[in-house]
């Protein structure tokens, strides 16, 4: 699974794989299940966590990034469960992130992102393969392409 493959649909708890795109919803499994199910579009709204950033000071930065230097710093500093106390999940994100905007990253972020982050733990889908950036496997994906079609090209001659 790709980091590109979860998503959080709006009125459901938890986080899913997307399975299939259709044009009127999206096939859905929840996270370590294998059934799936289909889920409206005119219900629901779906969004990848790839897509979802965290503002900061300067600019904004990838949740992919946020979660990455969550599992970095897992030894020195314990990922808080979402229902510790702001002030808790506040010192937690000021280690992790220290140029979050602190005036537009609320408290219900933040404990989304640790809810987020451990119901990816809790299937052990959280490592640092998952969070390989997509830019990376893409070009690797049009190398071996290109490497496939140079070979097919040398055989036909």
């Amino acid at each position: 699974m790709e980091f590109s493959d979860i998503v959080a649909i709006t009125g459901m708890p938890g986080l899913y794989r997307s399975v299939a795109q259709r044009q009127d919803g999206m096939i859905v499994s929840e996270l370590g299940e294998e059934k799936s199910r289909f889920v409206s579009a005119r219900i629901h709204m779906f969004t990848p966590l790839e897509n979802i950033t965290i503002y900061t000071d300067d600019d904004s930065i990838m949740l992919k990034e946020v979660f990455s230097k969550m599992l970095d710093g897992r030894g020195e500093n314990e990922v808080p469960l979402p229902n510790a106390s702001k002030d808790d999940l506040k010192a937690y994100f000021e280690k992790v992130i220290p140029d979050y905007d602190k005036d537009r990253v609320y408290v219900s972020d933040m404990k989304k992102v640790v809810k987020w982050f451990h119901a990816i733990d809790e299937q052990k889908l959280m490592t640092k393969e998952l969070l390989a950036d997509t830019e990376e496997k893409s070009e690797d994906k049009k190398e071996e392409v290109e490497q496939k079609e140079e070979i097919g090209l040398e055989s036909d001659k």
